[in-house]
């Protein structure tokens, strides 16, 4: 049986479990049910991201910013490190200013360079060969790039050129969830083959500097970084030990030992918030001759406002209540926007320390945020059979995305 996904609102992969196992008063999907055919899981993660950090006040310095007010907004931005290729220096020491086709340029190596090593890092985690994966979904915002990155990083990692692959380009930070939804949707059509879906955002090559609070927010927020996941539905004749994850047959797994943590994706939900639409967004500067992104200081607001509805949908239709959820990873997306989300959905701060804690280290890495944090809450070793987990991100739009999945 095959499951063709909707990717508006609630895509219900639900709906296949739900035909097979009897629903309880608080959960749809049953753990102890693991031999249910064609339900997605993510069977590896991997991170990366450029070669050079840097605290707010080393970049204050380096780009010689006095104004009380930008670096008020730089130093109390709960970041403390961000990974940044920065510009070259001139003779005085001051940062060189990149025209925009020299930030087209460093998009594309950057976006390449990382991503093909947030690949290696995933594929190593879920112990697949590079050559076994059957199609591969890039995420990029911040550049341009024809043919588009997944082209690229199939010639660069040396990938089979009949690799399926697609490009979800200039969606935001919300994108890497749109993407996932794409990807679970291939998985699900060939059963047993898997899936790679990569973000990769060089942040460092979409800046503007012209001294506004515009730009001075923008600039004290976001950090160069990718992250990938490897993923597999189950074929129908799945065979494994009793305890193993199923679907891992003919995936080049080893049964006896499926990697740590390997959520099943259950289904999705998705609010377009069309008051906000330009709340965020990324279009041309004519002063600057360059792409300038734009945060509403309303934002923060805008998305807390509609976190709740948007959750509870993705929630009931699995039978579900917030109180069920062990595990919330939530986008980056900076300081007020964290708050707001934990305040509307009554979350408590350890429920979001991934998410404030990627924040801190790495800045707002755009699309791939979420999954930095999905990648320590495995490291961390306190997921258990059964728990389940929300992924949210929210972008331009103005956009909030959901997934829902369990252990």
């Amino acid at each position: 049986m095959t499951l063709a996904l909707n990717p508006s609102n609630v895509a219900s992969v639900a709906a296949l479990t739900s035909t097979l196992a009897p629903a309880s008063p608080t959960s749809t999907f049953a753990p102890e049910r693991k031999d249910i055919p064609g339900v997605p899981r993510i069977l590896g993660v991997g991170t990366a991201v450029t070669e050079h950090s840097y605290s707010q006040r080393e970049l204050l310095d380096l780009f010689r910013i006095s104004d009380p007010k930008v670096r008020s907004v730089f130093l109390n931005s709960a970041i403390e490190r961000r990974f940044l290729s920065v510009p070259a220096r001139d003779a005085t020491g001051a940062a060189t200013i990149e025209t925009q086709g020299e930030l087209l340029a460093k998009h594309k190596r950057l976006a390449i360079e990382m991503a093909a090593r947030a690949i290696h890092a995933c594929l190593k985690d879920a112990g697949i060969e590079l050559a076994d994966v059957g199609y591969l979904c890039c995420v990029t915002t911040t550049g341009l790039l024809t043919p588009g990155l997944s082209a690229l990083l199939i010639r660069e990692l040396g990938m089979d050129p009949r690799c399926s692959r697609v490009d979800v380009v200039g969606m935001g930070c919300n994108a890497g969830l749109n993407a996932l939804n794409a990807t679970v949707g291939w998985t699900v059509a060939h059963p047993g083959r898997i899936a790679v879906m990569v973000c990769a955002e060089a942040c460092s090559a979409a800046y503007v500097l012209d001294a506004t609070m515009r730009t001075s927010v923008v600039n004290s927020l976001f950090g160069d970084g990718a992250a990938a996941v490897a993923l597999a539905a189950d074929t129908p004749d799945a065979a494994g030990p009793p305890d193993a994850p199923s679907g891992y047959a003919g995936l080049g797994v080893d049964v006896d030992s499926p990697p740590a943590g390997s959520p099943r994706v259950l289904s999705f939900a998705s609010c377009l918030i069309t008051d906000a639409i330009d709340a965020m967004r990324y279009d041309w500067d004519d002063e600057q001759g360059k792409f300038s992104f734009y945060l509403d200081p309303d934002v923060p607001y805008v998305v807390g406002a509609h976190a709740e509805s948007v959750v509870d949908r993705l929630l009931s239709g699995a039978g579900l209540r917030r109180s069920d959820i062990a595990h919330w990873l939530v986008h980056s997306g900076g300081k007020k926007v964290i708050d707001a989300v934990r305040v509307n959905l009554g979350l408590t701060r350890h429920d979001v320390r991934h998410t404030t804690g990627v924040l801190r280290d790495y800045g707002n890495v755009s699309s791939g945020s979420f999954l930095f944090s999905y990648e320590r809450l495995l490291r961390e070793g306190v997921v258990r059979a059964g728990d389940h987990g929300v992924l949210m991100t929210m972008g331009p739009g103005s956009t909030i995305e959901t997934a829902l999945v369990q252990w």
